[in-house]
C-alpha cells in the first residue's frame, strides 16, 4: 500500500523518502479566493452540521487546506480536524500549512480511492467538497464515511451537477452523465447507510466564477446523518 509521506519542508518543496534527493514535490498555499470562500461557507456548514467548538471534523479531499484551516480555527484547541487527500502535492501542502500556521489540532492523513483511512468513530462531522464525483468506488467510500462517524454524526457533500458535454472522470460510474453528479444519484448512494436531511441547491453562489452561463448547474450541498 501507499507509504506515508514524511514532509521535509525545504524552501517550498519536500523530498519524498525512497526517491532521489532531487525528486521534490511542490508545496502550494491555499489561494486568496479559497480563503475568501471558506469565510462564507464554513459558518453555513457549521449550522447545517450542528457543530460546536471542541468537536472533531474531517475534511476529506482537503486539497491545499483552506477549509481545514478555517475549521481548525473554528473548532479551537479542544477540537480536532483530520485532513485527508491522496495526492503528493496536496499532502505536502497540507503538512506545510499545519507547520506554518502552528495548527496543533490538525492531523494530516493519506486517503485511498475507496476509503477515508480515518480512525473508527473519530468524527462528529465529515465534509467532502468537490470530491465525491471523482470517487471510483462510491459504495466502499460511503461505508468508510459511516465507519468514521460517531453515531448521530453528520456528513456534508458539496458537489455540482454534471457539466454539459463533459466526460465522466476515468473509473467513475457512467451514471453520473458527465463531470459532476446529479444530486438525486448522490442522495440515493449515500442514503443506503445515512438518513438524508436536506439538499441545499445553489450552494455558495459566491464561489461561482463570474460569467458562468446559466445552463451550467450550480453547486449544491447534501446533508446526511448517521443513525444514533
Amino acid at each position: 500500500m501507499r507509504h506515508v509521506v514524511f514532509a521535509l519542508l525545504l524552501a517550498g518543496s519536500v523530498v519524498l523518502p525512497g526517491r532521489s534527493p532531487f525528486a521534490q514535490v511542490q508545496v502550494l498555499p491555499p489561494t486568496d479566493d479559497q480563503i475568501r470562500i471558506t469565510a462564507i461557507e464554513v459558518p453555513r456548514l457549521v449550522t447545517l452540521l450542528r457543530l460546536e467548538p471542541g468537536m472533531r471534523v474531517a475534511d476529506v479531499g482537503a486539497g491545499l487546506g483552506a477549509w481545514t484551516l478555517r475549521f481548525a480555527r473554528w473548532t479551537g484547541a479542544t477540537g480536532h480536524v483530520y485532513a485527508t487527500d491522496i495526492g503528493d502535492v496536496q499532502l505536502a501542502s497540507l503538512r506545510d500549512l499545519v507547520a506554518r500556521e502552528a495548527l496543533s489540532n490538525v492531523t494530516v492523513m493519506m486517503g485511498d480511492a475507496d476509503s477515508t483511512n480515518l480512525p473508527a468513530a473519530c468524527c462528529d462531522a465529515i465534509v467532502v467538497r468537490n470530491v465525491y464525483h471523482y470517487v471510483t468506488e462510491p459504495a466502499a467510500m460511503v461505508r468508510s464515511f459511516a465507519a468514521s462517524l460517531k453515531p448521530g454524526g453528520r456528513l456534508a457533500v458539496v458537489d455540482f451537477p454534471p457539466r454539459p458535454n463533459s466526460p465522466v472522470p476515468p473509473g467513475v460510474p457512467a451514471n453520473r452523465g458527465g463531470n459532476g453528479i446529479p444530486p438525486e444519484i448522490l442522495e440515493r448512494e449515500v442514503g443506503v447507510l445515512f438518513r438524508h436531511i436536506v439538499t441545499v441547491p445553489d450552494w455558495s453562489p459566491e464561489s461561482v466564477p463570474a460569467g458562468i452561463p446559466p445552463e451550467i448547474g450550480r453547486p449544491y450541498v447534501a446533508i446526511f446523518e448517521k443513525a444514533k
